[in-house]
């Protein structure tokens, strides 16, 4: 480290770490959330203080996330947290780590919900989609499952930390030990990629559970159970929302079909890849 950098400036802090970075698939953002993660401030802190002095306690510590990233961890993992709707939640190496393309199950859900409707968010994993949901809509019932205890445990820290007493978390797999038509709308960012997918190897997914990222050989074996067991736990006129891979909305779109359901939709996320099907249960 040279004698410039022993009290680097927020300005030499960030252009550190965008050198170091450079590899990085978006280094401003990556350096940007690092730095504010290290000084506890805000984005326009950094542009509006940019002679600011770092402690050597923060440097060595920016030095270390800035290594740590270089090797590959995901940044939602060095910070402990992650933003996903309206909500800041906590992130560890549970479960997967809340995508911004999630967020569209969110709006879609929410343009069906009404009041007093019971709904269920399958493999919650942080939380996100329940507890978003239940920040919007104080007047329903949210159940939130997933089979993984810790990812149970992270969710119910990620409720209490934003007050959302109404949801519930129970430690199963799907739908298996609910009654039928139990509710009104069943939602899931389920499983969904090939046992063999060469994208495993790559980017954040390589510090993720296999469990919650591979379906089996085709990546359709969860929403397959999905589809099945919700059709006989949504009440009549319920709906059924589910996010899939890229390429699979056409056979998920057919086991809906297949199911029982009707008004089948197919929604693209906001890179304009199919990313949803729902459909609804009129029998």
């Amino acid at each position: 480290m040279t004698e410039l950098m022993m009290q680097p400036t927020v300005h030499e802090a960030l252009a550190f770490g965008r050198a170091e970075l450079s590899d990085s698939l978006s280094p401003d953002v990556d350096v940007q959330i690092l730095l504010c993660h290290v000084l506890d401030c805000t984005p326009t802190r950094l542009h509006v203080s940019p002679e600011h002095e770092l402690e050597a306690q923060q440097w060595q510590l920016f030095n270390q996330l800035v290594e740590r990233r270089k090797q590959g961890e995901p940044v939602a993992h060095l910070t402990g947290s992650r933003g996903f709707w309206s909500l800041d939640l906590l992130v560890d190496n549970s479960t997967l780590i809340p995508r911004p393309d999630t967020e569209l199950l969110v709006s879609l859900a929410l343009s069906k919900i009404k009041p007093n409707m019971t709904v269920v968010d399958l493999g919650t994993g942080t939380g996100a989609i329940a507890l978003s949901l239940a920040a919007e809509k104080a007047d329903i019932d949210v159940i939130a499952t997933d089979f993984s205890f810790a990812a149970l445990q992270l969710a119910q820290k990620n409720a209490n930390r934003h007050a959302l007493e109404q949801v519930r978390f129970i430690n199963m797999s799907w739908l298996v030990g609910f009654k039928s038509a139990s509710f009104d709308l069943v939602v899931s960012n389920p499983p969904y990629i090939e046992m063999r997918d060469p994208h495993l190897n790559q980017g954040d997914v390589r510090f993720e559970p296999l469990s919650a990222l591979v379906s089996g050989p085709d990546g359709l074996e969860d929403i397959r159970q999905i589809v099945v067991q919700a059709a006989k736990c949504l009440k009549k006129d319920g709906w059924l929302l589910v996010e899939h891979g890229y390429q699979q909305s056409a056979a998920v779109q057919q086991l809906f079909t297949d199911a029982g359901f009707e008004h089948i939709s197919a929604h693209q996320d906001f890179g304009g890849q199919d990313r949803a099907v729902m459909g609804q249960l009129t029998l």
